[in-house]
């Protein structure tokens, strides 16, 4: 059955449309979809690989939408926040984010999502802005995103949840906040409870907002071509509840550095560094570890001189612009090897490495508002992993990077237009991996120990229960308000995973009046 309607949804994908969001500036929203960044050939001036969180997206739309005489109603209902005040060293609004679903699921019969957000943000002066989201939620989802919930006990992205509705639903709740200062030219403060992200494709290898809002604080410094970001973070580990010591779930620290260097007007070189640890060990509460606490130190010999257990991670962001509309990128993040290991091509389960290659393009064929992107994601078995999920590179029972976490191969393309008020979208992702079996740990859930490997060498991308994934999705939505993305929206999803043991095949339609520009991923 899954194959009869597959082959016609995928070609329908290939040509179909979605939200297209263009930047007005790169201070003071959310990477919301793969046209908010628009390629350039000249990269001197922009950053495109840390997504600010803090820019206010806007839609190109018909100047008609603007020249026509408009009633207070018609401003409010299509143009306008709710609220909007504007003094002279300050600003604010607010505005309601509804999202209101209603579906049917192959697996999970009817599906609904009942969601009230409200959002309140502006600015104070020249320097200081500020947003904040609240949103309570009941939900009842398709199948594959209900069983992971129960497994993983969050909604991806969202959260812990509780039983609603006799058990067949969810019930949960959150809130985010960015708090953003621009000390002179060339300094921002950031004090958040929020996402981040790094890099210039769909998915991230280094760090991406597929997992739940932590608290975090940032420092950003301009200088000339060069970008340096250093954002300390804590997390939480699910795995381990403190209840001895009465304080919730167990927490764990995190510290990154990113250098993003603009080499010339086509080539950008970002490297990346990370380190995980504990909040608590057997010896007692450590905190936070005052020896990360420097800004511009290299956080891989301090990791090392002081003998630490902790999870140190690098990487490479790279982007080459070779049109004004075009952009080929790429990705590798590093966890652990030896080099000898690497050459001898024995599989030793300790060279812990990852990567992406892709390609975006906008207004493609000269179409303006047509776009498009492809990538391919990979990670070896164990990457990401440690002896303890108190100090793996996850958070909230999701990984930090991939959804898939490792020991996968993931190939993705989308492709979105916009004309006018009207928006479409579609997506295939294909992946292959390698499913834990008969409770031996192959590495692809970085949340087991990898002390618990299935062996030393001969491992390999795919080992396990070999598993392949197809995922098809095609959206079409009717703009009514930019200020906050309200629109009318219809989609359709083709699911299928499948191994020599089970096969799963799902097929899933959404229709709703839904808001907001949360960026939430359920093709995993």
């Amino acid at each position: 059955m899954f194959k009869k309607w597959i082959t016609p949804l995928a070609m329908l994908l290939s040509c179909s449309l979605a939200i297209n969001l263009s930047v007005n500036a790169q201070s003071a929203g959310r990477q919301y979809s793969i046209g908010f960044y628009q390629g350039t050939a000249d990269t001197t001036g922009y950053h495109s690989s840390q997504r600010d969180y803090m820019v206010q997206p806007t839609f190109d739309l018909p100047q008609g939408d603007t020249t026509r005489k408009q009633s207070w109603l018609y401003r409010k209902l299509f143009r306008e926040h709710l609220l909007e005040v504007n003094g002279e060293d300050y600003t604010f609004y607010a505005s309601i984010l509804p999202d209101l679903q209603i579906g049917h699921s192959s697996v999970n019969n009817g599906t609904w999502l009942n969601t009230r957000g409200v959002i309140a943000g502006g600015s104070i002066g020249k320097n200081l802005t500020f947003r904040t989201e609240f949103y309570e939620n009941q939900g009842k989802f398709p199948g594959y995103i209900d069983a992971y919930g129960r497994e993983n006990l969050v909604v991806p992205g969202q959260g812990q949840w509780k039983d609603y509705s006799n058990g067949k639903a969810f019930d949960f709740a959150y809130s985010s906040a960015l708090l953003n200062y621009k000390a002179g030219k060339h300094f921002d403060f950031q004090l958040g409870y929020d996402k981040n992200f790094i890099g210039d494709g769909y998915r991230s290898m280094l760090l991406s907002d597929a997992s739940f809002n932590y608290p975090f604080l940032k420092i950003i410094a301009n200088v000339g071509r060069i970008q340096y970001t250093t954002m300390w973070a804590q997390f939480i580990d699910m795995k381990y509840p403190a209840s001895s010591y009465g304080t919730g779930y167990r927490k764990k620290w995190g510290v990154f550095n990113y250098l993003d260097w603009n080499i010339s007007k086509k080539v950008s070189l970002g490297l990346f560094e990370a380190v995980i640890w504990q909040d608590s060990d057997s010896s007692g509460k450590r905190g936070f570890d005052a020896s990360y606490i420097n800004p511009i130190v290299f956080l891989r010999p301090v990791e090392f001189s002081v003998g630490s257990p902790d999870n140190a991670l690098m990487g490479i962001n790279l982007k080459y612009a070779p049109s004004a509309n075009s952009t080929l990128y790429g990705q590798f993040i590093l966890d652990e090897f030896k080099f000898k290991e690497i050459t001898s091509g024995t599989g030793w389960w300790a060279n812990k490495f990852g990567g992406q290659i892709g390609f975006r393009s906008n207004n493609v064929f000269k179409v303006k508002h047509l776009n498009f992107l492809t990538e391919v994601n990979a990670a070896r078995p164990y990457t990401y992993s440690q002896r303890t999920t108190l100090n793996n590179y996850g958070h909230y029972n999701q990984p930090l990077a991939h959804p898939q976490g490792a020991n996968f191969v993931e190939w993705v393309s989308i492709a979105d237009y916009q004309y006018k008020r009207l928006f479409l979208r579609g997506q295939i992702t294909v992946a292959k991996y390698g499913l834990d079996s008969a409770g031996i740990n192959y590495g692809k859930n970085i949340f087991e120990s990898y002390n618990t490997r299935a062996e030393d060498f001969g491992n390999h991308v795919g080992q396990g229960l070999k598993t392949t994934l197809a995922n098809v999705q095609g959206t079409v939505a009717f703009l009514l308000n930019p200020k906050y993305n309200l629109r009318i929206e219809c989609s359709v999803t083709a699911r299928q995973e499948k191994n020599n043991m089970w096969k799963n095949n799902e097929l899933i339609f959404q229709v709703g009046l839904r808001s907001s520009f949360r960026q939430l991923y359920y093709d995993f």
